[in-house]
């Protein structure tokens, strides 16, 4: 604009200076009529100062005004402008009043002055421009810095408000992922928001496989046809293994096999980024604080349009890492609460089975409770009684009734041992039988077999034959009544299973080289050589024929198969083995069992039978005072007949507390007091405790009396301070060798 103002003026000069020169105004007749005439020219030069004067007048008003209202650097240089304007304006002024007539004296001296003062104040100002300007310029230079700076500060602001723009986007998406605690909803919501937020093609979720061998394609945005792209990649992939040791976001290659699978079924993509997320499981976590384990990663794809020329730019990058973050956070979390609830399930069904195993362990307690009642009450106890009452027929006995009553007694013992075994093991439940390591007459166990055995083959049409080495020991040390228990076993193993009739040899003899030493034994302690002997005992059957009855027993034999493995794990407990031969048929024919005993004469530590019986005249008991205290009348009344029968003066109570009262100090006269260990209401261990707490030493003896088979007992009894113990059967040879040793 006002290179157009400036160009016009001067114009408008040229072609008045024309006019002018055409005109002949140097030479002209002044006084000549015409437009361009003198007086028109005065009248306009008078105007024309007039109007200077003016604008001269009115511009140092603004100029004050602004000064007035301005805080601006250099307003002296404003003055000395506004000086000069003025000056100006005075001379224009009267100037105006010189084209006419004559000129007053005063009218020239003021024109004169004020072009004076014009003059001067034109130099000055002229002079203060000079040094202004470089002032400006450095002005002018400021102000482009300070124009830079708001440029850089618009871009500032402008990255600011994007990353305010991103991080309300994360902190929506966060949001969103955050209301769902389901692995699957959280990748599909963080796909779709990041879609939406970023402008994407397509995204998509890598996952490691069980074996940690292959990244899986699991999730999405676009579904790719499986036949044409690759839905799992190796775990050795070159961009899979970059991605997962680096922590920012990863540019993958455009040929990369990840990239490509990541598609979303299009040909071409934009970049592609990639960046790795952690996934935690319960097992990362011990104390509370995640271990040093190898950690698994997830991978997040994310593809630009390919109708861009766009790229990732800085806070889109930024904005992915946070939401990576995020992301893997809601993940772990997901997977800690679905192991947490599969944990808790199974903690619930353990603790169910838990639960209804301890009812089934209370209720086969029960059971076995009510079993051992059973078969101490109906089957122990009575045959413990019948064994004292078979005691008191040993004298004055012809030798086939001594025979018969002996084999009486020992075909009860055995019963009674296995009696023991069945209510010892079910109470132990250790599967372990106890042994009994005691010197016996081991002729007379082999009569009292040959003799059984004899009855029971001859009953079923066989011929017996006995056949025993004469040279064998006449006493050994070992348990009497489990080797009869086996012999009686391998009786009863070929009467089942064997054919009617024929011929049984029972033959027993000593192994060759059987008399050794053997360190293996811990059950005696020695300061002599130990030797021992082994002895075989043999059933061989010959003849005879298949009944239909094996027959059908043959097909069924899981019982005594199951017998004759607890003979055979008795036999190994004896240092000792069982075999059975079989004939053609598959019948067995012949029993062989090889046992190992100790020869020479030796008492086991704690045993309490005598190696040597022989039934003496009874004056040495007569008129001893016993006290028996057993709560079954049967046994009870059988162990006073016994003790009658030695001579003893014998007082019955059913109870511990009516042994205590008849043990008062007023009413004691009893040397002896027989115990019963079980007794309801209170055993016999209190029942000795509180004599012992009552007399001291100075009281009765005490004899304990049991059934149990428990290793331990007998300290258990020495250490409360009784003197004796007796195991059930109580016999009559078994009172007198107790009563020997208790009041020797």
């Amino acid at each position: 604009m006002m290179r157009l103002i400036a160009i016009g003026l001067l114009v408008c000069t040229l072609i008045l200076s024309s006019s002018t020169i055409g005109c002949g105004y140097s030479h002209c007749n002044c006084e000549d009529e015409g437009f361009w005439s003198i007086n028109i020219i005065m009248e306009c030069q008078k105007v024309s100062d007039f109007l200077i004067a003016i604008a001269y007048f009115s511009i140092p008003i603004e100029l004050v005004y602004f000064i007035s209202c301005a805080n601006i650097p250099f307003k002296w240089v404003l003055v000395e402008f506004i000086a000069f304007i003025v000056l100006c304006g005075m001379t224009h002024l009267l100037n105006g009043w010189t084209y006419y007539g004559p000129h007053s004296f005063q009218l020239m001296m003021s024109l004169t002055i004020f072009k004076f003062l014009t003059a001067l104040v034109s130099c000055a100002t002229a002079i203060t421009l000079l040094t202004l300007i470089p002032l400006l310029l450095k002005l002018k230079v400021r102000e482009v810095f300070l124009t830079q700076n708001v440029l850089e500060l618009d871009q500032e602001v402008g990255m600011m408000k994007k990353k305010k723009e991103a991080s309300w986007h994360v902190r929506m998406l966060t949001r969103e992922i955050r209301k769902s605690l389901d692995k699957l909803t959280i990748l599909d919501t963080t796909l779709v928001e990041l879609s939406n937020i970023l402008d994407l093609q397509n995204c998509a979720v890598w996952m490691p496989n069980n074996i940690k061998t292959a990244m899986n394609l699991t999730h999405e945005l676009k579904p790719s046809p499986s036949n044409i792209f690759p839905r799992n990649i190796p775990m050795d992939d070159h961009d899979v293994q970059e991605i997962r040791d680096s922590e920012g976001v990863r540019i993958l290659r455009p040929e990369s096999a990840l990239g490509v699978a990541s598609r979303g079924g299009s040909e071409d993509s934009g970049t592609v980024a990639a960046i790795r997320m952690p996934l935690l499981n319960v097992s990362n976590f011990k104390g509370g604080t995640p271990e040093l384990v190898q950690t698994s990663y997830a991978i997040l794809v994310l593809v630009l349009p390919s109708s861009t020329d766009r790229v990732w730019s800085h806070h889109e990058l930024e904005m992915v890492e946070v939401v990576a973050d995020q992301v893997a956070v809601a993940l772990s979390h997901a997977n800690v609460l679905e192991e947490s609830q599969l944990m808790r399930d199974q903690l619930k069904e353990r603790n169910r089975v838990l639960q209804q195993a301890r009812k089934d362990a209370i209720m086969a307690n029960q059971a076995r409770d009510s079993f051992q009642k059973v078969m101490s009450h109906g089957m122990r106890r009575p045959m413990h009684s019948i064994l004292g009452l078979l005691s008191m027929f040993e004298e004055n006995m012809n030798f086939e009734q001594k025979i018969m009553v002996d084999t009486m007694v020992r075909t009860g013992n055995v019963i009674s041992t296995l009696l023991n075994d069945v209510t010892e093991i079910s109470a132990k439940d250790n599967g372990r039988f106890p042994l009994e390591m005691r010197l016996f007459h081991l002729h007379s166990m082999i009569k009292e077999t040959s003799c059984l055995a004899k009855c029971l083959f001859v009953y079923q049409g066989f011929s017996f034959s006995p056949d025993v080495q004469s040279s064998l020991p006449a006493q050994v040390i070992g348990d009497e009544r489990r080797t009869f228990q086996v012999l009686l076993h391998m009786v009863g193993h070929l009467l089942h299973f064997s054919n009617k009739g024929g011929l049984m040899i029972f033959r027993v003899s000593a192994e060759n080289g059987s008399v050794g030493k053997n360190d293996k034994w811990g059950m005696w302690r020695s300061a002599t050589v130990e030797e021992y002997i082994k002895v075989k005992f043999e059933f061989d059957i010959s003849g005879g024929y298949l009944t239909d009855t094996i027959r059908r027993t043959q097909n069924d034999s899981n019982k005594e198969v199951l017998s004759f493995s607890m003979c055979k794990r008795l036999a190994q407990m004896m240092q000792g083995d069982i075999w059975i031969s079989l004939n053609s048929n598959g019948i067995p024919q012949n029993m062989t069992l090889v046992l190992r005993f100790q020869q020479q004469r030796y008492i086991p530590e704690g045993n309490l039978y005598m190696t040597e019986h022989t039934v003496s005249s009874n004056s040495r008991f007569r008129g001893l005072k016993v006290l028996i205290a057993d709560d079954d009348n049967v046994n009870r009344t059988v162990t006073k007949r016994l003790l009658e029968k030695l001579g003893c003066e014998v007082s019955a109570s059913c109870s511990g507390y009516e042994c205590l009262t008849a043990l008062a100090p007023s009413q004691n006269t009893y040397r002896v007091v027989l115990l019963d260990l079980q007794m309801p209401e209170m055993d016999g261990f209190e029942v000795a405790r509180r004599i012992r707490k009552l007399y001291s030493r100075s009281g009765p003896s005490i004899i304990a009396i049991t059934a149990s088979a428990e290793d331990n007992i007998w300290e258990r009894c020495l250490q409360i301070g009784m003197n004796g113990l007796i195991r059930k059967p109580v016999v009559l040879q078994g009172i007198i060798d107790e009563l020997r040793r208790v009041l020797r």
